[in-house]
């Protein structure tokens, strides 16, 4: 597993956690987080994805509900609704390309959902990526000479 991949698992752990019991302060957070990478530069970027989804939590649930037919966010298992936010997140406002965001999500629904989730979370990411994808490419460098 690479380092990134890592963070982005302590970043579901926490997005987990915040259906049940959020954390009042931005300190157990951070000590929650270099407890588990113990590297600046991986710390950095889980918090910077916790914080991202966090504050655009309500558009992300939005853009999910929309995209996802016959459910809302709500109903969804919590495990696949935080991988969702997660990779909806990073497609939305972040400069990951979107094939590692999505394989990156997967990955995370594989080894934490049920035997369902990493082909629903592909669907639902892969129709996330298309509505924001711009008429002309976009973040799809592969499409372009």
């Amino acid at each position: 597993m690479s380092r990134r991949s890592r963070a982005r698992e302590v970043a579901l752990q926490i997005l987990f956690e915040d259906d049940v019991n959020p954390r009042d302060t931005v300190e157990a957070l951070t000590s929650f987080v270099n407890a588990r990478l113990n590297s600046p530069d991986m710390e950095e970027f889980c918090l910077s994805l916790i914080l991202g989804v966090r504050r655009n939590q309500a558009e992300i649930d939005e853009a999910l509900n929309a995209i996802a037919q016959n459910w809302t966010v709500n109903r969804m298992a919590a495990t696949d609704r935080n991988v969702l936010r997660l990779g909806a997140f990073e497609l939305k406002f972040t400069e990951t390309p979107y094939k590692v965001v999505i394989n990156e999500a997967v990955e995370l629904a594989k080894r934490y959902g049920n035997a369902n989730s990493a082909q629903f979370v592909n669907g639902i990411l892969d129709k996330v990526r298309a509505s924001d994808q711009p008429p002309e490419g976009g973040k799809d460098d592969s499409t372009q000479s």
